[in-house]
């Protein structure tokens, strides 16, 4: 039985990845700050789906939460699969209006703690011959909107780059991009959501099983609905002068209130 790790597993899209790869029949290493969640949802994926849910309390904004897990992901006795980096938040403001420490740490959690758990995974796992990562971006990546959309287009870079990199060795590496998900995210960094249009959202447990079928096809991008899909292929075509536009005029409307 293969196990799968996942990095901010207790909500939104590392829950659906969570609820998915138990179904599925993996065995779980749930990554997470709040040690309580963790249990339940561990004991709730054990015993609905007959799994084992190892727990992993870690803040990945901190080098002590990034060392814990990436010294699990390097464990050769107990190998990870699969590895989700969902965890991410966004912060309420545009640039300046946001704290440089808070800055910081999106950069710790969204960069360097992807770099770093990324790094150790596929070490171990290009050992084996065998191994799959997953690096949650967004859509966001894709346009010139703020400090969030630059740390994402990082993660799609850095991934497609190790995914050639790492081509013939048996380990795949995928960035999934989605747009707005019905997640915990935009209540936790405090962002208004009525004025996002309904056809707009995505369905967390649809958009996995989406990602899950991409990486199974070998993508190292995945942006999984046709809405998005075709919204990003106007965005490849229109000039960078006028998309910084539409976008600060977008961010306006349906960013954070």
């Amino acid at each position: 039985m293969t196990t799968a790790l996942i990095t901010g597993s207790t909500a939104g899209i590392g829950a659906a990845f969570a609820r998915r790869l138990a179904a599925d029949g993996h065995n779980l290493v749930l990554v997470a700050r709040n040690t309580a969640r963790l249990g339940e949802q561990a004991t709730e994926l054990h015993d609905r789906h007959g799994i084992e849910a190892e727990v992993l309390t870690a803040d990945l904004a901190t080098d002590k939460g990034i060392d814990t897990v990436a010294a699990r992901l390097a464990d050769r006795k107990n190998p990870v699969d699969l590895l989700v980096n969902n965890a991410g938040f966004g912060n309420k403001g545009r640039y300046l209006d946001v704290s440089m420490a808070d800055e910081l740490k999106m950069l710790k959690v969204h960069c360097e703690a992807v770099l770093r758990l990324t790094s150790a995974a596929t070490e171990a796992m290009r050992e084996r011959g065998r191994g799959g990562v997953v690096n949650v971006a967004s859509v966001a990546a894709f346009v010139p909107r703020g400090t969030y959309g630059a740390s994402k287009a990082w993660v799609v870079q850095f991934t497609q780059g190790a995914a050639k990199d790492l081509a013939g060795t048996g380990v795949r590496l995928m960035a999934l991009a989605p747009g707005f998900v019905r997640t915990e995210f935009h209540e936790r960094a405090g962002m208004g959501t009525d004025n996002i249009p309904n056809w707009m959202w995505l369905d967390a447990d649809k958009l996995v099983a989406a990602a899950l079928a991409d990486l199974a096809r070998g993508k190292s991008l995945s942006i999984p609905d046709p809405r998005y899909k075709a919204l990003m292929g106007l965005v490849k075509i229109t000039p960078q002068a006028v998309l910084g536009g539409i976008t600060s005029k977008t961010g306006r409307k349906y960013g954070p209130q």
